[in-house]
């Protein structure tokens, strides 16, 4: 069985999303949710699916990132996971602490990579004019959104779309992607998969 721990900050629909997945055949199980955020609502999802959780509070150690850093390796150490899922987890790591893991990770991020790296990637396919955007699932780097694409879905930009929209859909694509490519990486499978 692949152990998985999912990273989150916030409402962890990503991570219901893989949780979800990984039943029955599925060669993964979820053993651990983290949080760095103690009051993010994705932790109750969790328990609610039965899923040990864990808070590593990044605010406790304000301007100190290699002690939160340290905190969080001996939490996932503790849970020996094969692969880590971030899920809308909201922090920048070091290079050291990706290279500890590096390989064992991967990141949903909401657009068409290469394109839209960090922040705001709706209203910036927006600005440009896109006719297509989406969200791709990608091993995770040193590099900020910059690791090996692993699997991509896409959709039309509508006219009228605003960012708030054009999130809304994209969220519902990466549901479908990311549970996705999990399994194919379970099963040992790390080519390209496209939907839409």
């Amino acid at each position: 069985m692949t152990r998985v721990v999912i990273l989150i900050s916030g409402a962890g629909s990503n991570m219901a999303a893989l949780a979800d997945s990984m039943t029955g055949a599925h060669p993964a199980r979820p053993v651990l949710v983290v949080s760095n955020r103690p009051g993010a609502p994705g932790l109750d999802k969790a328990q609610a699916r039965g899923i040990p959780t864990a808070v590593v509070d990044h605010t406790a150690r304000a301007g100190d990132r290699a002690a939160f850093e340290a905190d969080l390796t001996h939490v996932l150490e503790a849970a020996e996971p094969d692969l880590i899922c971030f899920a809308g987890f909201m922090r920048i790591l070091s290079a050291g602490f990706i290279e500890r893991w590096q390989g064992r990770m991967l990141n949903i991020h909401p657009s068409l990579l290469p394109k839209y790296r960090g922040l705001d990637t709706h209203a910036r396919a927006l600005a440009a004019g896109d006719r297509w955007h989406g969200c791709s699932v990608h091993e995770v780097t040193a590099d900020l959104d910059s690791g090996p694409v692993l699997g991509q879905a896409r959709l039309e930009v509508r006219q009228g779309d605003t960012p708030e929209s054009l999130a809304a859909r994209v969220l519902r694509l990466e549901h479908r992607l990311y549970p996705t490519v999990l399994r194919r990486v379970a099963e040992g499978d790390r080519s390209l998969v496209t939907l839409g």
